[in-house]
């Protein structure tokens, strides 16, 4: 069983920038491929960045390429998402996922295990 937690959302102003982290429990997270989602009020489920388990892979959703960057530290069993530039549409709850398998099926939103969501407000 692994439990996500995430943290480091809030309010901040268009072209400010934020760091989100999610924290995992259990002892085997670099088995596990980790997900950024996010959701905005009234649309779909939206896919932003995947790393693979050891971090030498990742994949961005085209929205946030080149402004968001995901990384990963296995020491701390943590994965964060460096938000920079951010935009009013990028207002949305930010939700980590895991699964034990390759990035395409997170991509694709394929999960074992969600977080609860952190919330990012971006002001214009």
């Amino acid at each position: 069983q692994v439990q996500l937690v995430e943290s480091g959302g809030g309010l901040v102003q268009a072209g400010g920038s934020l760091r989100l982290s999610c924290a995992a429990s259990g002892r085997t997270f670099s088995s596990y491929a980790m997900a950024w989602f996010r959701q905005a009020p009234g649309k779909e489920r939206e896919f932003v960045a995947a790393i693979s388990g050891s971090g030498g892979n990742k994949y961005y959703g085209d929205s946030v390429k080149g402004r968001f960057t995901i990384s990963r530290d296995n020491a701390k069993n943590t994965v964060y998402l460096q938000m920079n530039s951010l935009k009013p549409e990028d207002t949305a709850v930010y939700s980590c996922a895991a699964g034990p398998f390759g990035l395409g099926r997170l991509v694709r939103g394929e999960y074992d295990y969600w977080g609860q969501g952190t919330q990012v407000t971006v002001s214009s």
